[in-house]
């Protein structure tokens, strides 16, 4: 589900979960556990990538939809588990985004350091709303501290969808490239900050992030909770079950 592509210490690490690279649970813990690793392997930073077109289509929503409440309040517990890694992360992460990012792509993307999106028809964006469930009090957190509390509010409480001039123009994105640029331009933003001196680029990076790591301390069990009776709400299990079926039509 991962190909990992060391570009000298720069590790890549590029989602390949066809077709649209979408989030199940097992795919989630691959992720962590291939971010974890990365420190230890040499890596000096990390970009996180797709396919071209495609960076992550979100959740794999027929595939959460099968799960009991049990194994959903898990997969969430996983999947939140994932953000801590990434904002958390010793290292620098970039992310790559090559192509459409909405929902769980985006949500992985606000956690990292850096954020290059493809220019062309492609969205990113929190569109939880657009299924019935509330964002989370700790991701709105981190949503403002990307682009700034209004704009979190702006795009979160209408599940906006946006492309890549208007994500830039918000600060959701720190730059826009050709498809086939977004993942050297990653890389080349990873290799100058670690062409700086190390220990001051790494404490600066350290106390840069604290309010980004702050909010974490809006999850907790009763968060997931809540977000588990929200998945099982009415509002939710229609919207969600009509986007399955929309998922599994064969596409021409």
């Amino acid at each position: 589900m991962l190909d990992i592509v060391d570009h000298g210490r720069v590790r890549e690490l590029r989602l390949a979960r066809p077709p649209v690279n979408a989030l199940g649970p097992e795919f989630v813990t691959a992720i962590d556990r291939a971010i974890g690793d990365a420190p230890a392997a040499g890596a000096g930073a990390i970009v996180l990538s797709g396919a071209p077109g495609r960076f992550s289509g979100g959740l794999d929503v027929p595939q959460w939809l099968a799960l009991d409440r049990a194994q959903i309040r898990a997969a969430w517990a996983g999947f939140f588990g994932l953000m801590r890694t990434i904002a958390a992360s010793p290292i620098p992460i970039a992310a790559g985004l090559t192509g459409h990012s909405p929902a769980g792509g985006t949500v992985m993307a606000l956690f990292a350091d850096f954020r290059v999106l493809a220019d062309g028809p492609f969205v990113v964006g929190l569109n939880e709303v657009q299924v019935g469930l509330p964002v989370p009090e700790f991701l709105l957190r981190a949503l403002a501290y990307v682009v700034g509390a209004r704009q979190a509010e702006r795009l979160a409480v209408p599940g906006l969808l946006i492309g890549p001039a208007e994500a830039l123009r918000c600060g959701l994105v720190d730059e826009v490239a050709a498809v086939d640029a977004v993942v050297p331009r990653a890389i080349a933003w990873a290799n100058e900050l670690l062409a700086r001196p190390p220990i001051a680029m790494a404490e600066t990076r350290r106390r840069a992030r604290q309010p980004l790591l702050a909010s974490f301390a809006a999850l907790d069990a009763a968060t997931l909770d809540a977000v588990t009776e929200s998945w099982f709400s009415p509002e939710a299990q229609a919207t969600l079950h009509a986007l399955a079926a929309r998922l599994s039509k064969p596409r021409r």
